[in-house]
């Protein structure tokens, strides 16, 4: 089979980043490098010019948010997947805002990590859906003014942006948006391109945000 992307992993755990390695090289995805530390990281991004980083959030000196963040600030457009544990999602949202493209949580099973990276190169978001729970449990917790903004901003959708958007949260793809809405992979497009202008979104993630921060509220 032909070896369809570039990968590195980063994670200060040896043993997981052997296990990530075994996983997704049974699918004939190329590991280009690994990291045990952020620095290394970006260096290895320098280097290898990965498809996607499959990052970790808690690593000693620099951080898989810090990495996020820099990559996006110098306009990296390598893909994100943070890996994460339950007792770690506080950093999700923040990850999120920093620029990561997704999350699962360690305990994923190996096919859906595969998938998930697969998704998260086609440009898809990934939102496990045991962490959205969580996510979703957290935005609730967060000030009132982010939710409300959330709200009022899902209020200015069309009732099919609205669809799309909730399809995008979902973990949909174009295609399946499309199937599911009866309508073209184009129209799919075009409404996601309202959807960027109307909440200010920068990419799909930011979109399935603020759909779940909107559902915590409402009238």
């Amino acid at each position: 089979m032909e070896l369809i992307a570039r990968v590195v992993i980063v994670d200060d755990d040896p043993f997981v980043r052997s296990g990530l390695r075994t996983i997704i090289e049974s699918d004939q995805i190329m590991v280009v490098g690994e990291a045990s530390d952020g620095d290394d990281a970006l260096m290895l991004v320098d280097s290898e010019h990965p498809d996607l980083v499959l990052l970790d959030i808690r690593m000693p000196r620099v951080d898989g948010i810090s990495v996020t963040r820099t990559l996006r600030e110098r306009g990296d457009t390598t893909r994100v997947l943070i890996m994460t544990t339950f007792d770690s999602d506080e950093f999700v949202m923040e990850a999120l805002r920093a620029g990561a493209n997704g999350f699962l949580l360690k305990d994923t099973r190996p096919a859906d990590i595969i998938t998930a990276i697969h998704k998260t190169i086609a440009g898809d978001p990934v939102l496990s859906p045991a962490a959205t729970a969580r996510l979703i449990s957290r935005v609730t917790a967060e000030p009132h003014a982010r939710v409300s903004r959330a709200y009022r901003l899902v209020a200015t959708l069309t009732d099919r942006e609205r669809d799309v958007a909730l399809g995008i949260a979902e973990g949909r793809t174009n295609q399946q948006i499309a199937q599911a809405l009866h309508v073209s992979v184009n129209t799919v497009k075009t409404h996601i391109s309202a959807l960027f202008a109307k909440l200010g979104a920068k990419n799909r993630v930011d979109i399935a945000r603020t759909i779940f921060e909107a559902r915590t509220d409402g009238p």
